[in-house]
């Protein structure tokens, strides 16, 4: 029987897969196994692999392909949302793999590895449907102060871009008992900062009303713990985002200020044809409301330009609103076609010629926000939780409540701690300060 010694596990894709990730090494280790960071060292590798776009399925896919020419030594495994994409058709595109565990399966692990060294043959899970059976105080976490930690998984909205419905299945939320308990032992093992993940975080408890326990009840309950500094959370559909949830955010110490409120676009024919089920008008009055109740406020959004039969008036419609609202964080894509949606369906019928366009001014207006607003923090005093040496090892690192990264002069021994840091300068991204 071939012995297992060491892993090599990477992870691509978002804050939920690393989660995941770090799971499935606290199982690994716990099976007596030791990680290493050198591929050919070791006899199993796991990919934990992302289709939320085509590019990211296809950087897994030549990883593998690679690995493949090669003479066969380690056992190889698919993970994450490719592997409940794809399923039995990894194996036909990837014949050398191992087995395939999708994103519902993850406490399998051990029993497909012991599965596949028994009897030489490839394994597969991939259940539909999530069963709230994971250990999550196994997971090993590289990040000692910051922790992700998972409140719901899945989603019901089926927005007609998006493949999560369908790698992740329908939404079930976390007993609130089970996350509080999580976190009290993160916070008694030194961690200072948790953010509570969830493909729809707002969706919390939705599901389970007998628990009479939603979003907003759950921040309630955790900012008791002793010891827990900051809750940040993501991600948050707006439809979900509601009044209680922004008095929280005020009223609770814990909860920082910022909010991801994923716009995706300014126009609302665009909207409709993404089954957003919201329109610009709705967004604008959350936005409003948010930021009368949270003034200091900062928000996250997620856009996609080029959405087929988008419009340059429709464009110019995002372009206008997110110029509007200034954005303090964003993530921008062109549009990406994905098997197994609604919108797959359609003719792709904008140019990547004109996607890449729209994309780069949306980009440079991005830009333009971030540097305005960092100017207006100038001269003033932000709360910074320290989380390391600077590459330099000369400063130190760390990030403001509204994730902002800053960079200033301390003594390591302020790591892990809260810092008063006044901002003098900035660099990029980076807002540059002292003690």
């Amino acid at each position: 029987m071939r012995q297992l010694n060491k892993f090599f596990l990477r992870t691509y894709g978002c804050q939920m897969n690393e989660l995941d990730s770090e799971i499935m090494v606290g199982l690994l280790e716990k099976r007596g196994l030791q990680r290493t960071s050198q591929e050919d060292e070791a006899d199993l590798i796991i990919f934990n692999t992302c289709s939320i776009r085509d590019l990211a399925e296809r950087k897994v896919m030549g990883k593998i392909g690679k690995l493949g020419s090669k003479s066969k030594q380690a056992m190889i495994g698919v993970t994450g949302c490719m592997a409940m994409a794809k399923k039995e058709t990894l194996f036909k595109k990837l014949p050398h793999i191992d087995f395939i565990i999708g994103t519902n399966n993850i406490s399998d692990l051990n029993t497909v590895l012991d599965e596949v060294l028994e009897t030489g043959k490839p394994a597969i899970r991939t259940d539909d449907q999530f069963e709230e059976n994971l250990n999550y105080l196994v997971a090993k976490r590289d990040d000692p102060l910051k922790a992700f930690v998972s409140i719901i998984r899945g989603c019901d909205k089926f927005c007609t871009y998006c493949v999560v419905p369908y790698t992740r299945g329908q939404e079930v939320s976390r007993p609130p008992e089970s996350i509080e308990e999580e976190c009290r032992q993160l916070v008694d093992q030194g961690y200072k900062e948790i953010t509570l993940l969830g493909q729809n975080v707002n969706s919390y408890g939705k599901d389970k009303l007998e628990w009479n326990c939603k979003f907003h009840d759950l921040l309630y309950r955790l900012d008791k713990i002793p010891g827990l500094a900051r809750i940040r959370f993501m991600t948050s559909h707006p439809v979900d985002i509601t009044r209680e949830l922004m008095l929280a955010i005020r009223d609770l110490p814990s909860v920082c200020e910022f909010v991801h409120f994923p716009l995706q676009a300014g126009s609302n024919r665009i909207l409709k044809k993404m089954h957003r089920i919201y329109t610009v008008e709705q967004y604008l009055e959350k936005v409003s409301l948010l930021r009368e109740i949270v003034p200091n406020v900062s928000l996250g959004t997620d856009i996609i330009v080029g959405f087929p039969t988008e419009t340059e008036e429709e464009f110019q419609q995002t372009y206008d609103l997110f110029k509007e609202i200034g954005y303090s964080v964003a993530f921008l894509f062109a549009y990406s076609a994905r098997k197994g949606t609604p919108a797959f369906r359609w003719k792709d019928d904008i140019s990547e010629e004109v996607k890449n366009s729209r994309l780069q001014r949306l980009l440079s207006l991005y830009e333009e926000i971030a540097s305005e607003e960092k100017k207006k923090m100038l001269g003033s005093t932000v709360e910074v939780l320290v989380e390391r040496q600077n590459r330099d090892e000369v400063q130190l690192k760390g990030r403001t409540r509204c994730w902002k990264k800053v960079i200033f002069s301390g003594n390591d021994q302020l790591i892990g701690t809260l810092q008063q840091v006044q901002i003098t300068g900035y660099s990029h991204q980076t807002l540059l300060g002292k003690l």
